[in-house]
């Protein structure tokens, strides 16, 4: 029988990181690509970013910065499109030194994933998106290692939001003054490589609207402050994932995040 558009329902991606920013500095456009797509779009954040270093000129206390970055991350996801953000409660751990007592990472792990498996749940996801951590913090390490293992059983997609290596090495050489040979042999291993890409986005249309959602996190310095437009268009332009779950078995690479039978599932 064939599906009737009254029976059929919205797709819903939900988004999981570790401090307010992350949903915007690293998944802002694809935000707002499964928004235009008509999505249902939440972010889960497991930390207030009470660890994170104030921009300069922005003057607030320590002890403040967690409840200002929360105002922020609601204000951006306002821009986004996004119908609900939900705190997991967590402390930031920093980058390194002994993790802060209620931090992500003194939390025990199976605790982080049955935390971010009731959200998941709760939201009713068909796509999860989580940053791939090459960047190496341990918070959002943490964060991929509990989103991929919260959806076993469940009927999910989870993509790691990667930066690839070809953008990261352009990023490199712009901060070396163009001696891209040294940056290369210094940071070798920088970026996720190209050819592990499963999923590429033109999300260029969302870049007018992402750059608000980048300003709303005023607090913090973005990433892209003083690139090159032609580099800034290229780290926001385009959004590069791999599909962790399923797998990826090969193939041509994927265009959308919402296959035809996610889009049209109906409710049972």
């Amino acid at each position: 029988m064939a599906t009737d558009a009254t029976t059929r329902r919205r797709p819903r991606l939900l988004v999981v990181v570790a401090h307010p920013d992350d949903e915007t500095f690293g998944c802002g456009s694809v935000l707002l690509y499964a928004a235009a797509a008509g999505a249902v779009t939440g972010v889960v954040c497991a930390t207030r970013g009470e660890e994170g270093s104030p921009a300069p000129g922005v003057d607030v206390p320590a002890e403040g910065l967690g409840a200002l970055r929360e105002r922020e991350l609601h204000d951006a996801a306002a821009l986004l499109g996004v119908s609900e953000v939900v705190l997991l409660g967590y402390r930031d751990s920093g980058m390194d030194g002994a993790a802060p007592p209620g931090s992500l990472v003194a939390a025990p792990p199976d605790d982080v994933v049955g935390a971010v498996r009731k959200a998941v749940t709760a939201f009713d996801a068909d796509v999860v998106v989580t940053l791939d951590a090459s960047d190496g913090h341990r918070d959002h390490a943490r964060m991929r290692e509990a989103t991929v293992a919260a959806v076993e059983g469940l009927p999910v997609r989870v993509y790691l939001h990667c930066l690839p290596r070809s953008l990261m090495r352009r990023w490199l050489a712009h901060h070396a003054g163009g001696d891209a040979a040294a940056s290369y042999e210094q940071f070798p291993d920088l970026g996720t490589p190209d050819e592990l890409l499963t999923t590429v986005l033109d999300t260029s249309e969302h870049l007018p609207r992402r750059e608000e959602a980048i300003a709303a996190h005023r607090s913090q310095t973005s990433p892209f402050e003083g690139l090159p437009d032609d580099l800034r268009q290229a780290f926001l332009g385009r959004d590069h994932l791999i599909r962790a779950v399923p797998a990826w078995d090969g193939g041509a690479q994927e265009q959308s995040l919402f296959a035809e039978e996610i889009s049209l599932r109906e409710r049972s």
